[in-house]
């Protein structure tokens, strides 16, 4: 069988970082992106298809062409805040993309997939310490909505279509590359350790902190922060079980420490690493985030013998620093 995996959005984020632990595996790896949010320069591919998710066509020829055996997907817009403002871009992406990709997987023969999902199918379960896979998905967001619809298709593909995937359900994914080679650049710039990082080096004039009423010890959002060569790593050990798996199947599998850190919390880390100080405001709630998102991990570790080892926050933080300063200079 053919070790070639294609990446779709592997000029992302956490795209970028899997490429690389794939070709450490011994894995092919083939970058399909349209740029519209990844770079150029984080393309760490034996190969590059420039192409939309909507292009069922140009995706399947793709797939043929370069003999793909697993597909892992991250293609998708990512902001929770503005899924809740323009919600149809959400859909049309994450939802409507995805059956193009599954319609080229099927006219090509292709039947493994890991997808990338996330926590927030889940939703703010009130009164679970650890959130289990058991759990019902309830999203709180059209973000986690389009997540979870895309989950319920997977499943429903199984024995139409003999579909074998892996939903990795992300936690709080941040750090960057131990070697610098590539880190996060989101633009605009949502999550909580970049914008902390940005304010640290004085490119913001302050940090935010939206809530601090919720029903946590410090009264903001606590949530599982994994490194993301971790994430990395879970991607690279699920394509590994799918290669190895002959029976159809659809399985969820969280990918996250099991422990949690408060947004104080990561702002008291930031300043500890840099030795800076800057400006932090108390705002109200944002709609949709939850109170606290925290893994259960046991699956992963069972399933796929995977367990972080670079997800403490003072690594997280280090790495996300050093790479935020040699993106400056």
């Amino acid at each position: 069988m053919s070790k070639n995996v294609l990446v779709v959005g592997g000029a992302g984020y956490i795209g970028s970082h899997t490429v690389l632990a794939l070709r450490d595996a011994g894995f092919g790896a083939v970058v399909y992106d349209n740029f519209s949010s990844g770079h150029r320069d984080a393309c760490f591919g034996d190969a590059l298809v420039e192409g939309e998710l909507s292009d069922t066509a140009h995706l399947t020829r793709t797939l043929e062409t370069h003999d793909i055996a697993c597909v892992i997907h991250f293609a998708a817009l990512i902001e929770a805040g503005q899924s809740v403002l323009t919600p149809l871009p959400f859909f049309e992406n994450n939802v409507a993309g995805t059956l193009s990709l599954l319609a080229a997987m099927n006219a090509a023969g292709v039947s493994r997939l890991v997808f990338s999902s996330t926590a927030a199918v889940y939703g703010n379960q009130a009164g679970a310490p650890l959130l289990p896979e058991t759990l019902p998905r309830d999203p709180i967001n059209p973000y986690g909505d389009s997540k979870a619809m895309v989950e319920t298709v997977l499943e429903r593909c199984v024995p139409a279509h003999g579909l074998r995937a892996i939903a990795l359900r992300y936690f709080n994914a941040s750090g960057a590359d131990a070697e610098g080679r590539t880190g996060e650049r989101h633009d605009p710039e949502t999550h909580l350790i970049p914008l902390v990082i940005e304010a640290a080096q004085g490119k913001r004039a302050q940090i935010r902190i939206y809530g601090t009423d919720y029903d946590t010890p410090d009264g903001t959002c606590i949530r599982d922060y994994i490194h993301v060569s971790d994430l990395a790593s879970g991607h690279v050990a699920a394509v590994s079980h799918l290669l190895a798996q002959e029976a159809p199947g659809f399985q969820p599998i969280n990918l996250g420490t099991g422990a949690g850190q408060s947004v104080r919390e990561v702002i008291d880390a930031v300043r500890r690493i840099t030795g800076r100080e800057f400006a932090v405001s108390e705002d109200p709630r944002r709609p949709g985030d939850p109170a606290r998102l925290i893994a259960d991990a046991t699956r992963a570790g069972e399933v796929l013998g995977w367990r972080p080892r670079h997800s403490d926050l003072e690594t997280i933080v280090r790495d996300a620093w050093a790479f935020a300063e040699r993106a400056r200079s």
